[in-house]
């Protein structure tokens, strides 16, 4: 078959990038539809491909100020004609599964989360604090517009796929459609390695991500400032200015993005991952216990998947004091902790189980009637 991949942006990499690459693994003859690409910033199964972009790429600075043109983004993705091909599969956090299908195609929608900034999450991200306030002006006067845009679209997919229930129950909440789940693959192998004997011995506790708004890195920062304990805070992003002005004490190191490769050493000798926000899914916890470290993680969206209350310590309010007192009962919770638990825990998200699940969507998608 003639498979177009589609995906939103490929500017970062990150877990829906992943993603990507692994259907570029189950499809190798796919060609890439995405709204702009920045050459070099992707691996290899995917910059070797056939990549269109829209006419978004030809914008000035774009790959870094691509979030100010988000009004634009359902006009670019409509943009694209794909004339020719059988298969369309969709890999969507924004707009990519709103892509027009050619006649008689199929267009299955892998979605990481619907567009959260325009839906449940838009006071994370546009609220009091979060943006200026020309921004959450223009963000309040198109959001409606967006919203109904997005609903919209909904109707162009014959088949949705969600990383997870959480993600599956705000499809259909927000788009009144039903969906199956298929976890995202988890590059295991690099995390696995490492023996799980003598973990934890850093006395770290570790956050990593992107400094996004939801992600609530503000909540881990305030937390420490009262604890007698070293936190680690790996990555950066669009909050790092906001996040990383001003005193703080000591105990609190930022190390700024740090190389794929030492990211295994920094989770197994951590004695914990915080995990602050609400995810779609998150691959970070994974990654976490396939080292053989547990969490302290809000209780809530994704997490709830993929960490049990034997490889992870829950804190139910999205606060510091909350945080805090987690932390604090860490010490005895630990006890009964076995790393070779979480390790186990981990190993069933695979690469190789994501890729068995899409191939049965796939199938069961060409099997079906076309009702759309």
């Amino acid at each position: 078959m003639k498979v177009a991949l589609v995906h939103d942006w490929l500017v970062t990499l990150r877990g829906g990038e992943r993603v990507l690459e692994a259907l570029c693994g189950l499809f190798p003859g796919a060609d890439i539809y995405t709204l702009i690409h920045q050459p070099g910033t992707m691996p290899p199964l995917i910059e070797d491909r056939r990549i269109y972009t829209s006419f978004l790429q030809d914008i000035p600075g774009i790959h870094t100020r691509y979030r100010h043109f988000l009004p634009l983004f359902p006009r670019a993705i409509e943009s694209f004609r794909l004339e020719g091909y059988e298969l369309v599969l969709s890999s969507s956090h924004c707009v990519a599964k709103g892509i027009r299908k050619p006649p008689g195609a199929r267009h299955l929608g892998y979605v990481h989360a619907p567009m959260r900034y325009m839906w449940d999450l838009f006071d994370d991200y546009f609220g009091p604090g979060r943006a200026s306030l020309p921004v959450r002006t223009a963000a309040r006067s198109v959001r409606p517009w967006l919203q109904r845009w997005d609903r919209r679209t909904a109707d162009r997919v014959d088949r949705f796929v969600a990383n997870s229930q959480h993600i599956a129950g705000k499809i259909q909440r927000f788009w009144g459609r039903e969906a199956s789940v298929v976890h995202p693959p988890v590059d295991l192998e690099r995390f696995c390695a490492g023996p799980l004997e003598a973990t934890g011995q850093g006395g770290y506790f570790l956050w990593l991500g992107a400094f996004a708004p939801y992600k609530r890195l503000d909540i881990a920062l305030e937390a420490f400032r009262s604890l007698d304990a070293e936190l680690w805070v790996v990555g950066t992003g669009q909050e790092a200015s906001k996040l990383t002005t001003g005193a703080l004490p000591p105990h609190i190191r930022f190390l700024g993005n740090v190389p794929d490769a030492d990211l295994p050493a920094l989770y197994r000798n951590a004695r914990a991952l915080l995990f602050t926000g609400e995810e779609d899914f998150g691959i970070t916890p994974l990654e976490a216990q396939a080292t053989g470290r547990p969490l302290i993680a809000y209780a809530k969206g994704g997490v709830l998947e993929t960490v049990t209350p034997r490889t992870g310590l829950f804190f139910s309010e999205q606060t510091p004091a909350a945080l805090a007192h987690a932390v604090r009962q860490f010490d005895a919770w630990e006890r009964a902790f076995v790393p070779s638990e979480a390790r186990a825990q981990a190993q069933r998200f695979s690469r190789q189980a994501f890729l068995r699940g899409m191939e049965a969507e796939v199938e069961a998608l060409l099997r079906s009637p076309v009702v759309r």
